[in-house]
């Protein structure tokens, strides 16, 4: 320790731009990870934030909202085996609205729940929609961007039906796109209106859903999949993985976060290389005076834990004040147990990227060092 410290001292400026690569290297790998995150979320906010266990989904619509569609009758056999408290109806559309009397289009998920359930987030601003479908809506915070508050009224570019937003949610968006939360009966009334004429009959008279919510032990999850042979029971992490984009997003992110891992320790390896290399003869004088390679080796690691442990200290500060000022439209989550996670994977590689170091010094002859340093 006293050695691998002097040392540290002693030849501050080489230690120093060690310490400012591994800063930036840990650094990025942050960022990266919490735009990965934060893509996450954004891209399914409001069925991870949903307190279901399951999702009852059509057979073959694989795991996607958008291709499911079930009737009641379905609900109600779900209730009989989960308890009717432990099942909620999920509908969800993705469309485009024009706040009325501009021109400005963006595209929402349009969300269709019981206010009364446990589905509905809470409000953090105006009041909550109500059961009986009066055109109230409830829109996600990020819709202010679009210049949209309480009271607007948003026009549904497919339909032609209007809602005035009654409120503001956080956190509430799907596939990338805002929520815009309407009532059960409000949306079906959207359902009518967005059927092609053929099948508008059809869809005025038999409330459909896209989903079923419910909250279900592994015992009653088969029990539904057995008195529903023609429903799927998908759990929560299926569901959010089948959305579109999800799991090629998440995993480009993660190739980049892996690979830049594997290049930290590249560079950590050939620096630590190369200043062994120079200090070989130091490191053949001690050896000849009795010092051991393990006691040679601690000092290796110690130096490599305190500037990794350095680098990683500060590079978390800046990470956290670059969050700080970032744009609220922009995904960025980094939670304290991914900055856990990802401080002990960045120092394992630094370990890791020692280990050429560690190979170099149990290698030296210390006549041979001697010798080299005395000519």
């Amino acid at each position: 320790m006293y050695l691998a410290i002097r040392e540290l001292r002693f030849a501050k400026i080489r230690y120093s731009l060690i310490a400012c690569i591994m800063l930036l290297i840990a650094f990025l790998v942050l960022f990266v990870t919490g735009l990965a995150q934060g893509l996450a979320f954004d891209n399914a906010a409001s069925i991870q934030k949903m307190d279901a266990s399951h999702f009852i989904m059509e057979k073959d619509a694989n795991h996607r909202f958008t291709r499911s569609l079930l009737n009641k009758q379905s609900l109600i056999e779900a209730g009989s085996i989960a308890g009717h408290e432990n099942v909620q109806p999920l509908s969800l559309r993705m469309t485009t609205v024009t706040a009325e009397g501009t021109n400005h289009k963006t595209d929402v998920t349009l969300l269709g729940l019981r206010p009364a359930g446990w589905l509905m987030p809470n409000v953090v601003e105006g009041r909550t929609i109500s059961s009986q479908g009066t055109g109230r809506v409830l829109v996600d915070r990020k819709l202010k961007d679009s210049g949209i508050r309480l009271g607007s009224v948003i026009v549904d570019q497919a339909s032609g039906l209007k809602w005035t937003v009654g409120g503001f949610v956080r956190h509430e968006s799907f596939s990338h796109t805002p929520a815009v939360i309407l009532s059960e009966h409000d949306y079906q009334q959207f359902q009518v209106k967005s059927a092609p004429r053929t099948g508008a009959e059809e869809a005025a008279s038999e409330t459909l859903y896209n989903a079923i919510a419910v909250k279900v032990n592994k015992k009653q999850s088969e029990q539904l999949a057995t008195l529903l042979p023609d429903a799927q029971i998908v759990t929560k992490a299926d569901a959010v993985s089948a959305i579109p984009g999800y799991k090629e997003e998440q995993g480009s992110l993660l190739m980049m976060i892996i690979f830049l891992f594997i290049i930290s320790s590249f560079v950590l390896a050939v620096f630590f290389y190369v200043i062994t290399i120079q200090k070989s003869s130091q490191f053949g004088i001690l050896k000849a005076i009795g010092t051991r390679s393990s006691y040679l080796i601690r000092i290796i690691a110690i130096q490599i834990l305190l500037l990794s442990t350095g680098s990683l200290i500060v590079s978390v500060l800046i990470v956290r004040v670059v969050e700080a000022i970032l744009p609220s439209g922009m995904p960025f989550q980094l939670h304290s147990s991914s900055v856990a996670l990802t401080s002990g994977a960045f120092i394992a590689m630094s370990l890791a990227g020692s280990l050429l170091s560690v190979w170099k010094v149990t290698r030296i002859d210390a006549l041979n060092a001697i010798g080299r340093s005395a000519a």
